[in-house]
C-alpha cells in the first residue's frame, strides 16, 4: 500500500522540475536570438526579394549636336612671334608682312648700297626702339630724338656682327626710299616704321632675299 501523502508530494515535486526546464529552455532560445540577430535579419530579407529601382533609358543627344557632348581639345594659343614673319626682297626694295603665310602688308625701302649692302639670309628682331637716339658710325655724335634723327621715329633691329647693326627704321631722307642707298639698313618712310613696329615682336622671323 503506498502512501497518498508521499505520492502527492513527489507530483509536486515532479511538476516544479517540468516548469523549471520549460523556463531554462524559453531562456536558451532568447539568449541564442539575442546573439545571433543576424540570423534572423538574413531569415527575413530571404523571404522577401529584392527589387532594383527602374532604371530610365539615357537620353541620346539630338542629331547635329553631338560635339556638345564630346570632349573637345583645348584651341592653341596663337604666339604674334610665330604668326607674323617678315620678307624683305632687296630687288624688289620691298618688305612683306606674312601672317599665317598670307600677305598683310607690304613696304618700299631703301636698301644697303654697293659695298655695303644689306645681308640676307635668316634672322630675327632683337632690339625694338621708340624714339632712337642715333650715334655716327664715325664721329660717335650722338643725335637725339626729333625730326632731323636719321633713324626716325623707330628702330626694330635684325642683324649684328658685334660691334655693327642693321634694322629697319624711319628717315627724313624720303627721296632715298625705292633705291640702293644706306650703309645696309633698310629705311622706311617714317609712317611705315610706325605701321611696321606694331606688326611685330621680338622673336619675330626676318628672312632677306636677294
Amino acid at each position: 500500500m503506498v502512501n497518498s501523502k508521499f505520492l502527492f508530494n513527489k507530483l509536486i515535486v515532479l511538476s516544479l522540475s517540468a516548469a523549471a526546464l520549460s523556463v531554462a529552455l524559453q531562456q536558451q532560445a532568447t539568449a541564442q536570438s539575442v546573439a545571433n540577430p543576424s540570423n534572423s535579419t538574413a531569415t527575413e530579407r530571404s523571404k522577401s526579394e529584392v527589387k532594383l529601382p527602374n532604371l530610365a533609358a539615357p537620353e541620346l543627344p539630338p542629331l547635329g549636336e553631338s560635339l556638345q557632348f564630346i570632349p573637345q581639345e583645348p584651341k592653341a594659343v596663337e604666339n604674334p612671334v610665330e604668326e607674323v614673319r617678315l620678307v624683305l626682297r632687296l630687288r624688289e626694295r620691298r618688305v612683306y608682312v606674312y601672317r599665317k603665310n598670307k600677305v598683310q602688308a607690304s613696304f618700299p625701302v631703301a636698301v644697303g648700297k654697293q659695298g655695303w649692302e644689306t645681308p640676307t639670309g635668316s634672322f630675327k628682331v632683337t632690339h625694338m626702339i621708340k624714339d632712337p637716339v642715333w650715334e655716327h658710325p664715325w664721329t660717335g655724335e650722338l643725335v637725339p630724338a626729333g625730326p632731323d634723327n636719321p633713324l626716325g621715329t623707330r628702330w626694330i633691329g635684325f642683324w649684328t656682327d658685334g660691334k655693327n647693326v642693321i634694322g629697319f627704321h624711319g628717315t627724313p631722307t624720303l627721296e632715298s626710299i625705292g633705291r640702293a642707298a644706306s650703309h645696309g639698313c633698310v629705311r622706311m618712310f617714317d609712317k611705315d616704321a610706325q605701321a611696321l613696329f606694331e606688326k611685330v615682336a621680338v622673336g619675330t622671323s626676318v628672312t632677306v632675299e636677294k
